[in-house]
C-alpha cells in the first residue's frame, strides 16, 4: 500500500517513543511505501482534488538520521485519494485550523480516500466531552462555563480537578482541595470570565496508581495499558508531566471498558482511540493521535504498531 501519514514536522519525531514512528517502521517492514505532510501541506482548489505536498520517504532504521526523502514530482503536490490510506495523526491542541483540515480530508474522502481516524469522527468526538456519553464508566463530571456551577460541584464532592476542554499534555489541570484554596482564581483563569467551558471531575485518589491509557485498536483492546504514575508532588500523570509511565497487563476492569467502548467507537471510524482509566473510571477518550505503543512494547514485547498496521490492512480492504 501507498499510505501517507499526515502530522507534525518529521523533524520533530522523538523517534524513541513516537507513536506514529513506530507505525511507519512497521507498514515499511511488512513492504508499504511511507509519505508524509503536514495539515498545511493541503489545498482545494474549485474545480480539483484536495491535493497535498508530500514528501516520499524511506526510513534509516537509525534514531537520529532516521529517514531520507525519496524522488519526488516536481511540486511534490499529489492528489490525497491517490494514496491506499490516510493516516491522521497531527497533534492537539484541536484548534480552527486542524477543524479545518478535517473538512480537507473529508473531500479527499468524497473523492475516494480512506481517511484513519475518520475526519467525522475526529469532529464529533471531543475527547473530553465524550466520557460523558459513557456515563456508567465516568465519574461524577460536569462541563461549563459557570464560576457558580463550579462552586456548586466543589461542595458536594470537595476534592475536584478543573482542565480546559482543548489541553493536552496535562496543559492547565488544577486540583483544588477540601479547603476551596483559590477556587475562583482558577475558575477565572481557566473559564477566561465565563467565556469558556471548562471540564471539572471529582479527584479520584487511584492517580496514584497511575491514568492508565488503554490503547484500542480496531474495536479491541492491546492487552496491556500504560500506568502514567505523578511523581513526587505533582497531581498530574501526563509522561510531558514528568509522570513514570509503567506498562502493565489490562484489569478486568479495564477490560470491561475497553470491550464496551471498542465496538462503538470503530463503528464510527475510529480505528484507534486511546481510553485514559483511573481506578475504576475513564476520564478522557482520546482519538486525534494516541500514543504509548513504543513503550508499551519495550516494557512487555507486545507489538502494538503491528496490531495496528493489521487492523489498518483489514480496513483498507474492507473497504476496497
Amino acid at each position: 500500500m501507498n499510505l501517507l501519514f499526515v502530522a507534525d514536522p518529521l523533524a520533530s519525531f522523538k523517534t524513541y517513543k513516537d507513536s506514529t514512528f513506530a507505525m511507519m517502521r512497521e507498514a515499511q517492514r511488512r513492504g508499504h511505501r511511507i509519505s508524509a505532510c503536514e495539515p498545511q501541506d493541503m489545498s482545494w482548489q474549485t474545480g480539483a482534488r484536495v491535493t497535498a505536498r508530500v514528501r516520499h520517504i524511506t526510513l534509516t532504521g537509525q534514531l537520529d538520521d532516521w529517514f531520507v526523502a525519496d524522488a519526488q514530482r516536481p511540486d511534490g503536490r499529489e492528489a490525497v485519494a491517490g494514496f491506499d490510506a490516510v493516516i491522521m495523526r497531527k497533534d492537539p491542541p484541536f484548534d480552527s485550523e486542524y477543524f479545518y483540515s478535517t473538512h480537507l480530508l473529508e473531500q479527499a474522502e468524497r473523492e475516494g480516500a480512506r481517511v484513519f481516524n475518520k475526519p467525522a469522527a475526529l469532529r464529533d468526538h471531543p475527547e473530553k466531552l465524550a466520557i460523558l456519553e459513557f456515563a456508567q464508566f465516568s465519574g461524577p463530571t460536569l462541563v461549563t462555563r459557570s464560576a457558580d456551577d463550579i462552586k456548586r460541584f466543589h461542595a458536594e464532592h470537595g476534592d475536584i480537578i478543573l482542565k480546559p476542554l482543548d489541553g493536552m499534555g496535562g496543559m492547565g489541570i488544577f486540583r483544588v482541595k477540601q479547603d476551596g484554596l483559590n477556587l475562583g482564581s482558577i475558575t477565572e483563569t481557566l473559564n477566561k470570565h465565563g467565556t469558556q467551558s471548562v471540564m471539572v471531575q471529582k479527584f479520584l485518589p487511584e492517580i496514584a496508581q497511575g491514568d492508565k491509557r488503554v490503547l484500542v485498536i480496531g474495536g479491541k483492546p492491546v492487552p496491556y495499558s500504560l500506568a502514567r504514575i505523578p511523581q513526587g508532588s505533582e497531581v498530574r500523570g501526563n509522561l510531558a508531566a514528568g509522570g513514570l509511565g509503567v506498562a502493565q497487563p489490562l484489569s478486568k476492569r479495564d477490560f470491561e471498558i475497553a470491550e464496551a467502548l471498542g465496538p462503538v467507537l470503530a463503528a464510527r471510524g475510529l480505528l484507534l482511540a486511546g481510553v485514559d482509566v483511573i481506578g475504576d473510571y475513564v476520564t478522557e477518550i482520546n482519538v486525534t493521535s494516541p500514543t504509548c505503543f513504543q513503550e508499551i512494547f519495550d516494557q512487555t514485547g507486545f507489538d502494538v504498531a503491528a496490531m495496528f498496521v493489521d487492523a489498518l490492512e483489514q480496513a483498507v480492504a474492507a473497504a476496497s
